[in-house]
C-alpha cells in the first residue's frame, strides 16, 4: 500500500521559514506529479507547488512563487517543501500528495479533484504575526 508521511509542520512567527518533508513508500513513475497542497479551516484545498518526479518541471501557485520551493532527493522517496519569508496567511494544514500516472501537473496544481492518487495525512503550519 502506497503511503505519504508528512513531517516538518511547526509554529513559527512571520517571516520565519519552515521545510516541509514527505517520504513515500514506493518511487513513482517519471511521468507521475508529486506536490504540496494546503488546507484552511472551511475551504477547499488548494495547490501550493508540485513537481514531475522525473526532471520535466516544477510548478507553483502564485501565492508560492518566490517563496517556496519544492524538491526531491535523490532517492526519489522524499518530497520537500521549503518555505521561506512566512506570512500568518499561510498558516494552513498542508499535505502531500502525488497524482495519476500521465497528469499535467499545472493542472493537476489548480485542479487536483479526479486527479490525485494518493495523499498524506497533512502536517499543520501555523504562521504568528
Amino acid at each position: 500500500q502506497v503511503q505519504l508521511v508528512e513531517s516538518g509542520g511547526d509554529s513559527v512567527q512571520a517571516g520565519g521559514s519552515l521545510r516541509l518533508s514527505c517520504t513515500t513508500s514506493v518511487v513513482f513513475h517519471s511521468h507521475q506529479c508529486m506536490g504540496w497542497f494546503r488546507q484552511f479551516p472551511g475551504k477547499e484545498r488548494e495547490g501550493v507547488a508540485s513537481t514531475y518526479f522525473g526532471p520535466f518541471g516544477t510548478y507553483y501557485a502564485d501565492s508560492a512563487k518566490g517563496r517556496f520551493t519544492i524538491s526531491q532527493d535523490n532517492a526519489k522517496t522524499t518530497l520537500y517543501l521549503q518555505m521561506n519569508s512566512l506570512k500568518p496567511e499561510d498558516t494552513a494544514t498542508y499535505y502531500c500528495a502525488a497524482s495519476f500516472q500521465g497528469t499535467n501537473c499545472g493542472d493537476w496544481l489548480r485542479a487536483w479533484n479526479g486527479r490525485t492518487a494518493h495523499w498524506g495525512q497533512g502536517t499543520q503550519v501555523t504562521v504568528s504575526s
